[in-house]
């Protein structure tokens, strides 16, 4: 596993791993898809599948990190909608999760269902994620509402 002296890194990529996994668990189990999905955002991360799912397995013995960017916040509810998505099903749970989540994050509470429709949307759609990003930070600084006032 990891190292007693992780870096700063690697504990962001395990808060958002215990995110996903917390958000694949919303509507009762974890789908295999919703699995594949949490290891391949982990690999994308530089870890090993081993690794993602042992720690989705222990899930309470990790101590959240929240992003400190926009840019990192905004990439993290992102995947939180993607995989919501991911089943191909909505449950009212795991969308509830996402909007609980994005105010985590430090969304503004009033946009954030909004902002979870938005990224919704746009991956139903198959727009790029950097597409969506960039619509998503247009209707945040249009809307003066955009955590910390600075751009994703």
């Amino acid at each position: 596993m990891f190292g007693l002296f992780e870096n700063e890194q690697t504990k962001k990529v395990k808060s958002h791993l215990m995110n996903l996994a917390a958000l694949a668990k919303a509507d009762g189990h974890i789908d295999e898809r919703e699995m594949n999905f949490i290891v391949a955002v982990g690999k994308k991360n530089g870890m090993r599948a081993d690794d993602v799912r042992s720690i989705v397995a222990n899930s309470g013995a990790v101590n959240l990190v929240l992003p400190d960017n926009d840019s990192e916040r905004f990439d993290q509810i992102f995947d939180l909608v993607d995989m919501m998505l991911a089943d191909g099903i909505v449950d009212d749970h795991e969308m509830d999760f996402c909007i609980g989540m994005a105010e985590k994050l430090g969304f503004r509470k009033a946009i954030v269902g909004v902002l979870v429709r938005k990224i919704s949307i746009g991956v139903k759609d198959g727009l790029p994620r950097e597409q969506i990003k960039t619509e998503s930070e247009s209707f945040l600084n249009y809307n003066g509402t955009h955590p910390k006032g600075s751009g994703l």
